[in-house]
């Protein structure tokens, strides 16, 4: 109210100079002038506002197989989202599995994330705390989902993947398949994406490295791709190398999971994206906080992928 007075006063004083040259009116009954101000805005807050920051994680391990980039990639993503944290590179010939794991056991570590498949079944076997693997492939095969685990896909969409292919190469129509016995469920999961992009997918399951280049060889002459998966069950670095050959020389491009499979002579790549497999996991341990393990699903799979060829020496991540 002060400030509306001092408003009026400087009106009036105006008003008085602009007419102090005439008469005043009498003015019979004067009383204050009553100056009502709208009422304050009500405050209002966005849903986003009213959402609390989620509570802090607990201390975690990160257990790497090896420092290879592949993994060393994901650890130094990780970092990025965590406050406490500790590394342990089982490559280290002074950080034995078992000791490791005692270690982490005896400390106040609230998950274990482990990176690669010695890490994940050192892990999975011997942590007393929650476990989240990623970089493993062939987890079943290992029987690494346990009560006290979860894991990351080791591969980027399915989907995604035959999108990228499809859109560099349209004329791709009937794709082969070589995998080892018991991926059920990676199986059906390529059949889903394989009949969103209209693809006929040819599916052979093998024992043994050399069976796979024996069906191979059956098997290039009735299919214009071949989608590699890493299976080291039924692969070797020997019988890579003489599929990619065996395709070249049939002109059949060859999709593989590694962008350094390029100069071996693989038409296209197309793998995970380390920030990616870092995001995941940590939405996973989140769940695991918030939920329980029980309630976060076996396998939560990845978001991005990650694009490349000879060709096109740029990389697309989607």
């Amino acid at each position: 109210m002060l400030r509306t007075g001092i408003l009026l006063f400087a009106a009036l004083a105006f008003a008085g100079c602009s007419t102090q040259y005439l008469e005043p009116e009498p003015v019979e009954n004067t009383r204050p002038d009553v100056v009502f101000e709208p009422p304050i805005a009500e405050i209002t807050s966005s849903p986003l506002a009213r959402i609390p920051f989620p509570p802090p994680l607990p201390r975690v391990a990160i257990v790497l197989t090896n420092s290879q980039p592949a993994y060393a990639d994901v650890a130094r993503e990780l970092a990025g989202h965590l406050k406490k944290y500790e590394i342990y590179d089982l490559s280290d010939a002074g950080q034995v599995p078992i000791t490791v794991m005692r270690s982490i056991n005896d400390s106040d570590t609230g998950a274990v994330v482990a990176i690669g498949l010695r890490a994940a079944r050192s892990s999975v076997a011997m942590a007393e705390k929650p476990v989240v693997f990623s970089q493993v492939f062939n987890y079943r095969a290992h029987d690494l989902l346990q009560e006290n685990s979860r894991g990351v896909a080791a591969l980027a969409p399915l989907d995604a993947q035959l999108a990228a292919w499809k859109e560099l190469d349209p004329t791709v129509t009937r794709i082969g398949i070589i995998v080892g016995t018991g991926s059920d469920d990676l199986i059906a999961d390529a059949r889903r994406a394989a009949d969103r992009h209209g693809i006929d997918l040819l599916v052979r399951e093998t024992q043994s490295d050399q069976e796979t280049l024996y069906v191979f060889r059956r098997i290039i002459h009735d299919i214009d791709g071949f989608w590699l998966f890493p299976d080291s069950r039924v692969l070797s670095a020997r019988v890579l190398q003489q599929m990619l050959q065996e395709a070249s020389r049939q002109q059949v491009p060859v999709a593989v999971p590694s962008e350094s499979m390029l100069q071996l002579g693989a038409k296209i790549s197309m793998s995970t994206v380390a920030s990616d497999i870092a995001a995941t996991i940590i939405r996973v341990l989140r769940e695991i906080q918030v939920s329980g393990l029980a309630q976060v699903p076996p396998i939560t799979q990845l978001s991005e992928i990650r694009v490349a060829t000879l060709d096109t020496p740029q990389v697309v991540e989607r």
